[in-house]
């Protein structure tokens, strides 16, 4: 038995996942996971706790945490940033929008691959430019693919920036190094910014592995601005810590701008998670993978064999899939209907992109039997029943 299968009792916790619906539904939505952080990032939590003394932080603790970044860039890619390059957010999200407002100006123009989590569509509005859709549609597989030339036909000369997801949520794709060449060439010869946010980096599934955009060329790096963080691969989703990764002075230097008197570095207990994830829990990030790819694997076998024309993307890297419920014809979101039906709460597929009420993403980070009870409870109620499906005839 795999400490992965503890059951944690999440409820009541000032935890959204599991408070937000009632204790008689079952979230698999909200991507964070159901796992105890590691131990030895426990243990430097629990050391500064006891102490008792929570006072501002010192400039040697940051530097740790930059120096912690920069090896793990160096072991896992062979990617060498300098300790300037690096600048410290709190969470993604806020660097996407501070990124945004550095480099955007009305009538610019942010093109974003969808679906994709929904903050980095909204992104843009942060800096005053217009969002520019760039469909990615699945192929006779389910599979879906970063073409560049449904990239390069939303290409005007009003252009700014394109936003990258990768790995990809939700789709779980990790994309190629031919895919991401088609993305860099295009923002070579447009003169274009690449914003990429590799949050769910460390989640290779099976064969899958990452390759940072940034780490193409160096024509490529001076235009791009990577986003990466601890917070899911070691579930401190809640201690808000990241990094901006950036090579090119004056996309710096404009980043620190908007940064300036508002955005402060981590605090002392997100650096310490920080640097103790990334010094001292390789082995239970090892067996997390693991554990995570049995879930991938159970929840795709049931898809196929226990929720008749349900799709599942293949899902190649993070922890979450996305769901195709379009064959149940439903008169309501699918994520509505198995809410209400089955008690089990996925979030809606309209959170990344318009149009999406058949789909649903789930997130199989979580012990085994809860997977297990989600796909139990989804059964039970697929194929829907008549009164739940729209009328075709006529």
């Amino acid at each position: 038995m795999s400490h992965f299968d503890r059951i944690i009792d999440r409820h009541g916790t000032d935890c959204v996942k599991w408070d937000t619906y009632g204790p008689d539904v079952l979230p698999m939505w909200v991507a964070d996971m159901d796992f105890a952080a590691p131990p030895k990032v426990l243990d430097a939590i629990r050391a500064i706790s006891e102490h008792g003394v929570l006072g501002y932080g010192s400039q040697a603790g940051n530097l740790a945490l930059l120096t912690a970044w920069q090896d793990r860039l160096s072991e896992r890619y062979g990617w060498q940033v300098a300790v300037e390059e690096l600048i410290p957010l709190p969470g993604v999200v806020v660097g996407t929008n501070l990124v945004c407002r550095a480099i955007g100006e009305p009538g610019l123009e942010a093109l974003v691959p969808e679906p994709v989590y929904g903050p980095l569509r909204s992104a843009p509005s942060y800096g005053k430019m217009k969002m520019v859709p760039v469909t990615l549609s699945p192929d006779s597989t389910g599979n879906y693919h970063l073409a560049s030339d449904a990239i390069r036909v939303a290409i005007t000369e009003r252009s700014r920036v394109l936003i990258l997801c990768n790995p990809h949520n939700p789709l779980g794709r990790v994309f190629t190094r031919a895919e991401l060449e088609g993305v860099a060439e295009l923002a070579l010869r447009h003169d274009l910014l690449i914003l990429s946010d590799e949050i769910h980096c460390d989640f290779m599934l099976g064969e899958s592995r990452h390759i940072p955009i940034a780490t193409l060329g160096e024509e490529v790096a001076r235009r791009t601005i990577t986003l990466m963080a601890p917070s899911k691969t070691y579930n401190i989703a809640g201690l808000h810590s990241s990094v901006a990764i950036v090579h090119n002075p004056e996309l710096l230097a404009r980043l620190k701008r908007e940064m300036a008197g508002i955005v402060q570095g981590l605090d002392i207990v997100a650096r310490a998670a920080t640097v103790a994830a990334f010094r001292h829990s390789q082995p239970w990030l090892d067996e997390l993978l693991g554990y995570l790819q049995a879930n991938r694997d159970l929840l795709s076998q049931a898809v196929r064999e226990r929720l008749s024309g349900v799709r599942m993307a293949p899902c190649e890297g993070t922890y979450l899939a996305w769901l195709d419920f379009s064959a149940g014809r439903l008169t309501e979101p699918a994520s509505v209907y198995l809410r209400r039906q089955a008690r089990v709460a996925l979030n809606a597929g309209t959170d990344f992109g318009p149009g999406l009420e058949a789909y649903a993403r789930l997130n199989f980070g979580c012990p085994r039997s809860l997977l297990e009870q989600a796909i139990e409870c989804m059964a039970a109620v697929w194929p829907p029943r008549s009164e739940y499906q729209c009328n075709t005839e006529g």
